[in-house]
């Protein structure tokens, strides 16, 4: 099959720090030139792939200071996409929305991964104007403020099996790892840490939208001892820091679409304790693979009751359910359903 692969500018794919879309985007390219696919993959320049590399920017764009506006670089990426699309059978589109417009007479051969939040008051009007295309979940909650639209299927996240390695012997301290934002609740975590006598390391990103959140809300909680704030991290300095947590606090404000990072802390055999929002009962299994909690409260019951989970268990769980494999063969079997429906799907 020949698949075009077509990702954000804003981060390389993968991403050299912080970059969830690209990050899935990187892990489903290999896998899918692994199976024998013909992949070409629209990305940044810096990106590093072994399918074929469409560079659209010399760099990831929020690397670049003086681009401001990522708009006129996703025009470009559509234009090359659509001066190449009759060399593809499949246009797989990361971007969201943007190109619904341009690519009206495609639809049929198109796959569009939404991999942002969906309740927002201006999508229902959108997808309503353009319900032929066919959309893909990555999650069953995602899906639910949405019209009737062609939904082709729900296809969790995966990973590389040997990407996070395994560790079964934990440090002292719990984790939060992501973004500083007041949705992905890095406050709550704090407040977790602190009632429950234990040490929180944070690496996350501060973009400048929440800075403001950043200087008033968290910083000012920085001064206990017990609460270290890293920053933003890498690959590579992400296995330590996840597979030594005790557990990862994920203590979320917001319907999350998914959650990379809970199936990132389970790649590590380390439990999640997380908020019951969006994706997560769909992630975790409450009491196997972690804790799924309501309140700030109940977060706090569960933190001494990590320890008692079976680590090789959490991994094992993170093997059969979110590896980068299934991910693939489940894109598959949508890409093989949309060409053999030849553009006859039906809204849902």
């Amino acid at each position: 099959m020949r698949i075009a692969q077509i990702s954000p500018l804003a981060e390389a794919v993968p991403p050299k720090l912080y970059g969830g879309t690209e990050r899935v985007v990187s892990y489903l390219t290999e896998e899918l030139v692994r199976l024998g696919h013909e992949v070409t993959l629209f990305a940044s320049g810096d990106s590093a792939t072994s399918a074929e590399l469409v560079p659209i920017t010399p760099r990831a764009l929020r690397l670049e200071p003086k681009v401001r506006d990522f708009t006129p670089y996703t025009c470009m990426l559509m234009d090359h996409v659509m001066r190449r699309a009759h060399e593809f059978d499949v246009l797989h589109f990361h971007i969201e929305l943007l190109h619904f417009p341009c690519f009206r007479q495609l639809a049929s051969r198109t796959v569009t991964t939404l991999h942002g939040r969906l309740d927002l008051p201006d999508h229902p009007p959108f997808y309503r104007t353009f319900p032929q295309y066919p959309l893909v979940s990555i999650s069953n909650a995602q899906r639910r403020p949405m019209p009737p639209v062609t939904w082709l299927a729900t296809i969790p996240h995966g990973l590389l099996p040997d990407q996070l390695r395994f560790n079964a012997k934990p440090d002292d301290y719990f984790a939060f790892l992501g973004r500083i934002s007041p949705e992905k609740g890095p406050d709550r975590a704090i407040r977790i840490a602190q009632a429950a006598g234990v040490k929180l390391k944070i690496a996350a990103k501060v973009d400048k939208a929440d800075r403001e959140y950043f200087d008033t809300a968290i910083k000012p909680l920085l001064k206990d001892a017990r609460i270290e704030f890293i920053g933003e991290i890498g690959e590579k300095q992400k296995n330590e820091f996840l597979g030594q947590a005790r557990a990862l606090l994920f203590p979320i404000d917001w319907p999350e679409p998914f959650g990379l990072v809970m199936i990132e802390a389970m790649a590590c055999g380390t439990p999640v304790i997380g908020f019951e929002r969006g994706s997560v009962p769909e992630i975790l299994e409450n009491g196997l693979t972690g804790y799924i909690v309501n309140s700030v409260e109940e977060a706090i019951e569960a933190v001494p009751k990590v320890a008692a989970l079976d680590r090789r268990r959490v991994r094992a769980r993170f093997e059969e359910r979110f590896t980068a494999a299934r991910m693939a063969h489940d894109y598959v079997a949508a890409f093989e359903q949309l060409l053999d429906a030849g553009g006859a799907l039906k809204v849902a």
